[in-house]
C-alpha cells in the first residue's frame, strides 16, 4: 500500500476490487496516447499497456498480478514539430521522472538520441530539421522498477534521527562520496570511493576530529555524463546531470562494485547502503546534506538525448523559448520549467522522498536562483516564486536546512543575499573579499570588515541573520586552497578544452612560482597565507564551509575546473596529508565552539549602549585609534583588529575576544587595556585548545606582528584571571 507522504505520481502498489497490482501514473499533457512497457526478469519486453486519460494532463491504469521489482519504461505518442516544442517519438523508451528505481547500464545514456543522427557524438544538423528516430531502442535503455514505497519509507524511519545541531554550532564540509575516500588507506579497498567507505569509522572519526557537524555532499541523485565527455574519453565526475531524482547514484555502492544495478534486489542494495551511510553519520552527530539538481535535466540541448521529460512533453517540463528551443539559464542547454505546477510537484516529492526514505537533513541547490525564475514575470528571480515557497512551507522540508548557490547565468543571475528568511546562501562576496585582503589584490579593511562580520550589505534585511551567510573561501568548482596559494593562473588543459574552461578571475596568488617548488620561502609564504585564510573563515559571523582536502593540503595541479577528472587530480591525497594543517583547523573548529564571540546569531551594532557597558564590537587601528573613513576605505594599509563583547545567546558577556587581520608587512599592534590570552596566531601555527591549555603568552602592552596573521586574543571579565605565564 503506498504512504500517505509516498509521491502520487509513478508506480504504486495498491489494492483495487480485491486484486493486487500496480498503478502507473504519468504526466504527459500534450501526448495523445501514453503506454507503460513491461519487462521480464531477462530484460525482454512482457508487453504493452495502454493507460488512460485521467485528466489533467495525467494517464493512469491500474495492472493487476505484478509488484515490486516489475521493471518497465514508459512510450509517449504525439505531435513530432520541433519548431513548436513537439518531440513526442513512441519508438524510444523513456524513463519515469518519477521511478524509485531502476537498473541497467546509464554510461553512453547521452547518446540515446530521440531525433536521426549519423553521429550523435558529433551532431551538425540544425534542431529545426531534426526527424524522429524510428529504430527501437529499448534494449539501450535502463528500465524502470516498481518499488515498495511504504516498505522503504520504513526503512528510512528506522534510520536514527539527525543530530539537530543548533544553526549558530554548524559547520559546513562540502565533499565528494567518491573522492573523499578513493584512496583513504584505513578504509578496506572494497569499500574506498563508496557510500560503505564514508560510513567507516575512520573516516568518521577524521570528521568528528575536524569538528564538521555537517557533511555537504556532491550530487547523489544518479547521473549520467554529458555527450562531449563521452567524446573525449572522460567522465562526470561531479555528478551535476541529473537522470533520475529518487535513486542514489550506484557509481558509489559499494555493494555493485560502482556498476549500475542489474536487477531489483542490487537496486534496492544500493538504497540499502546509502541509508547505512546516513545511520552511521547521525549515530556519530553529523549531519548529511545532497547537493541536489533541480535547475536542468540530463537531456542537455536539443541535441542531446531524449531519456525522460523531453519525450513526455518538454513544452511543460522545461521553460521554452522560441522556436522549441528550451532556454538555457544554467549553461547546460535547458532549464526546467519551476513555474509549472506538476514540475514543483516532483521537485517536492523528490525532496520529501530523502528526507523519509533517506533520512538526510538538508540540501544545497545548485544554481538555485534558476529555481525562482517565474515564467508569467518574464523569467525574473522572484524569492517567492512557487517552488521556493513550496519548500519553505512544507511540513516535512521545514525543518531541513535549505542552502542556496544564489546564481545562475540567465538575466540578473547574481542574487547574493536575494533569499527570504530561512535560506542560507553561499557568499560569493565574502569568498572574493578575504581572498583579495589576503593575497594582495586590491581590498580594503572596510571590505574585509563587512565580509567578517555576516556581509550585513548582502544579508541585514528581512530578519534574516549573519548565519545565513555560508561564508566560503573555496568550493568543488574552482581553485581548492593548496592551489589558490600556489598558482596564480588556471591549468585546465587535461580536460580537454584548450584550458578555456574554467574562471579566469581567481584572485590567486603563487608566493613566488608558478606550482610546485622546493623553495623554503615560498613555501613558508604559502602555508601563511593558507593558514591565515583557514583562520579567517572559522573565526567570521556567518556559518562556515570547508572544501574537503583543504584541511591537509590536496592539490589539483592548478585545475579549477576538474569536473571530468575522476582520477588522483581529484581523489583526496590522503597518504600525502599534512598533519600539522589538519591539527590546525580541528584546533579553529574548536576555538569557534568555545567563544560566542565568532559565531553570533545576531548582527553587530558597534555602538556604546546607553547604559555605558562595553559596545558589542569595536574596531581600531594599529595605534589603538579608531579608524578614519579614509582609513576605512585605504588599500594600502592591512592590519585590522577588532574587540567583540557579547555573551552566549541572549546571556550576559563573560568575555572579550580581541580578533586581528595582519596581512601587511612587520607592524606592532596597541592594544585596549587589559591583560589579554593570545589564543590563536596562525602564522605560527598555534591555535589553543578548549581548555586553552595550548596557548600563547598573556600580553597587556603591544602585539608584534612580523608577519601575515591572524590572531585571537580573549580577556575574562569577570572572576580572577591570574595568568600562569608572565606576560610579554
Amino acid at each position: 500500500m503506498t504512504h500517505a507522504a509516498a509521491p502520487a505520481l509513478g508506480a504504486h502498489l495498491v489494492r483495487q476490487n480485491g486484486t493486487d497490482g500496480v498503478r502507473f501514473a504519468v504526466w504527459a499533457p500534450e501526448a495523445t496516447a501514453v503506454e507503460v512497457q513491461l519487462f521480464g526478469t531477462d530484460r525482454e519486453p512482457t508487453g504493452r499497456v495502454a493507460l488512460d486519460a485521467a485528466g489533467d494532463g495525467v494517464w493512469s491504469y491500474f495492472v493487476p498480478g505484478i509488484g515490486a521489482g516489475q521493471a518497465y519504461g514508459l512510450r509517449a505518442h504525439g505531435p513530432w514539430n520541433p519548431e513548436t516544442g513537439h518531440r513526442f517519438n513512441p519508438a524510444r523508451l523513456l524513463m519515469d521522472p518519477w521511478a524509485t528505481g531502476f537498473v541497467g547500464d546509464t554510461s553512453r545514456l547521452a547518446l540515446q538520441t530521440g531525433h536521426a543522427v549519423a553521429n550523435p557524438l558529433q551532431p551538425v544538423q540544425p534542431w529545426a530539421e531534426h526527424a524522429p528516430e524510428r529504430a527501437d531502442n529499448a534494449a539501450a535503455m535502463p528500465r524502470c522498477l516498481v518499488v515498495d514505497t511504504a516498505a522503504e519509507l520504513s526503512a528510512g524511519a528506522t534510520i536514527t534521527p539527525g543530530p539537530g545541531t543548533a544553526p549558530d554550532r554548524v559547520v559546513l564540509y562540502e565533499a565528494h562520496v567518491k573522492a573523499l575516500t578513493r584512496l583513504h588507506p584505513e578504509i578496506p579497498p572494497a569499500l574506498r570511493g563508496t557510500y560503505a567507505g564514508l560510513a567507516q569509522p575512520a573516516m568518521r572519526d577524521h570528521l568528528r576530529r575536524l569538528g564538521v557537524t555537517t557533511v555537504c555532499l556532491l550530487p547523489v541523485h544518479a547521473f549520467i555524463s554529458e555527450r562531449h565527455l563521452l567524446a573525449r574519453g572522460l567522465t562526470n565526475h561531479w555528478g551535476y546531470n541529473t537522470l533520475n531524482a529518487f535513486a542514489p547514484h550506484a557509481g558509489y555502492a559499494a555493494c555493485t562494485a560502482g556498476r549500475d544495478p542489474v536487477d531489483a534486489g542490487e537496486a534496492r542494495a544500493v538504497r540499502d547502503e546509502f541509508r547505512a551511510m546516513v545511520d552511521a553519520l547521525h549515530r556519530d552527530g553529523i549531519e548529511v546534506v545532497l547537493d541536489v539538481v533541480f535547475n536542468h535535466t540530463a537531456e542537455s540541448d536539443l541535441d542531446g538525448p531524449t531519456l525522460s521529460w523531453r519525450g513526455l512533453g518538454q513544452n511543460h517540463w522545461y521553460f521554452m523559448g522560441e522556436r522549441g528551443v528550451p532556454h538555457n539559464f544554467s549553461g547546460t542547454g535547458n532549464s526546467l520549467n519551476v513555474s509549472e505546477p506538476r514540475v514543483v510537484q516532483w521537485v517536492m516529492d523528490s525532496l520529501r522522498w530523502w528526507v523519509q526514505a533517506f533520512g538526510v537533513d538538508g540540501f544545497r541547490f545548485d544554481l538555485a536562483v534558476s529555481l525562482g525564475r517565474v515564467a508569467a514575470q518574464g523569467h525574473r528571480f522572484d524569492r517567492q516564486a512557487p517552488l521556493l515557497t513550496a519548500m519553505q512551507q512544507d511540513p516535512l522540508l521545514r525543518g531541513v536546512r535549505l542552502i542556496a548557490e544564489p546564481w545562475d547565468i540567465g538575466p540578473d543571475g547574481h542574487r547574493t543575499g536575494g533569499f527570504a528568511p530561512g535560506w542560507l546562501e553561499w557568499n560569493d562576496a565574502f569568498r572574493d573579499g578575504v581572498r583579495a585582503f589576503w593575497l594582495g589584490h586590491p581590498a580594503s579593511r572596510g571590505e574585509l570588515a563587512t565580509r567578517v562580520c555576516g556581509s550585513s550589505d548582502k544579508f541585514r534585511h528581512s530578519a534574516r541573520t549573519p548565519l545565513a551567510s555560508v561564508n566560503l573561501l573555496t568550493a568543488h568548482d574552482g581553485f581548492n586552497l593548496a592551489d589558490l596559494t600556489a598558482y596564480a593562473r588556471k591549468h585546465n588543459r587535461a580536460n580537454g578544452e584548450d584550458n578555456r574552461d574554467g574562471h579566469g578571475h581567481n584572485l590567486s596568488a603563487n608566493g613566488g612560482t608558478e606550482g610546485p617548488t622546493d623553495q623554503p620561502a615560498v613555501l613558508h609564504r604559502r602555508a601563511l597565507w593558507r593558514r591565515a585564510l583557514l583562520a579567517t573563515l572559522f573565526c567570521a559571523q556567518g556559518t562556515p564551509q570547508l572544501l574537503a582536502g583543504d584541511e591537509m593540503g590536496h592539490s589539483q595541479r592548478g585545475n579549477n575546473n576538474a569536473y571530468c577528472q575522476d582520477n588522483a587530480l581529484t581523489w583526496l591525497d590522503w597518504p600525502r596529508v599534512d598533519p600539522a594543517l589538519e591539527s590546525f583547523v580541528a584546533g579553529l573548529a574548536a576555538l569557534r565552539r568555545a567563544h560566542p564571540g565568532l559565531r553570533q546569531a545576531r548582527w553587530f551594532d558597534g555602538r556604546p549602549p546607553a547604559d555605558g557597558s562595553t559596545p558589542d564590537i569595536a574596531w581600531f587601528d594599529t595605534d589603538g585609534a579608531p579608524l578614519s573613513a579614509a582609513a576605512w576605505r585605504s588599500q594600502e594599509h592591512r592590519t585590522l583588529a577588532a574587540v567583540i563583547t557579547v555573551g552566549e545567546g541572549t546571556r550576559p558577556a563573560q568575555e572579550s575576544l580581541l580578533v586581528v587581520w595582519h596581512a601587511g608587512e612587520g607592524a606592532e599592534l596597541q592594544l585596549p587595556p587589559g591583560l589579554w590570552a593570545l589564543r590563536l596566531d596562525s602564522a605560527r601555527a598555534l591555535v589553543a585548545d578548549a581548555s586553552g591549555a595550548q596557548a600563547g603568552p598573556w600580553i597587556n602592552d603591544r602585539l608584534v606582528l612580523s608577519e601575515p596573521t591572524v590572531c585571537v586574543l580573549v580577556r575574562a571579565l569577570h572572576g580572577p584571571s591570574n595568568p600562569t605565564d608572565t606576560a610579554s
